[in-house]
């Protein structure tokens, strides 16, 4: 069985709508691309690598795919050379309510039953990424079919938009893969993996915690 990662790039208030451009989302968001300003050369290095770790699928939502299938064929060679190679080269499985016409090679449209379908996804290869996809990333969630979260905190607070845990998410461990590193313009890189049970509580006042105590 392979893993499922996702790669997220989210705020500090954690929305993690149309990062990457101002036409991204047309639904009237009004920050769309409010990633771009805060790329810099480490950050880009950390996201290559990423990419670089044995990926053999790619699983998107429809609005992802729409725009990555406008972009990725037509890129060879330059900064965007080797991810390029790799989208064109990997299977593309695409979550949609409709049925569209999916021209770009190697593109598979997943059934009605969208988490039997990932699944199925899941045993065919071994590493399967997940970019952007937001409505997709929240249904992963829910039904906790993921065994890792690549979230790239940003630092900036929009206070609008979309953002990653909404839309029902359910109580999930989760467990630090990787010590935290930071770009130079302050993007956080935390690694988690998908960790068993549902959150546990306690209180910070007990005796043997030291808090509270006159």
């Amino acid at each position: 069985m392979g893993l499922i990662q996702i790669e997220m790039f989210a705020t500090l208030d954690l929305v993690a709508q149309a990062p990457g451009g101002p036409d991204e989302d047309p639904a009237g968001f009004p920050f769309g691309g409010w990633q771009a300003p805060l790329l810099d050369e480490v950050a880009g290095e950390w996201i290559q690598a990423a990419y670089d770790e044995g990926t053999d699928a790619l699983l998107l939502g429809r609005r992802t795919y729409d725009i990555f299938a406008a972009y990725w064929p037509h890129q060879s060679g330059g900064q965007d050379g080797d991810i390029a190679t790799l989208f064109n080269r990997v299977p593309k499985y695409v979550a949609s309510r409709g049925n569209p016409q999916l021209d770009w090679a190697r593109s598979v449209l997943l059934g009605p039953d969208l988490a039997a379908a990932v699944r199925e996804v899941r045993d065919r290869h071994e590493r399967i990424r997940v970019v952007g996809s937001l409505d997709l990333v929240q249904t992963l969630l829910r039904e906790k079919l993921f065994d890792r979260l690549d979230l790239w905190v940003h630092p900036i607070v929009l206070g609008v938009g979309k953002k990653v845990f909404d839309g029902g998410a359910v109580p999930t461990n989760l467990t630090l893969l990787q010590p935290p590193a930071a770009s130079p313009k302050g993007t956080v890189y935390l690694r988690y993996g998908l960790a068993g049970g549902t959150p546990a509580t306690g209180d910070m006042a007990a005796p043997d915690r030291g808090v509270g105590q006159a």
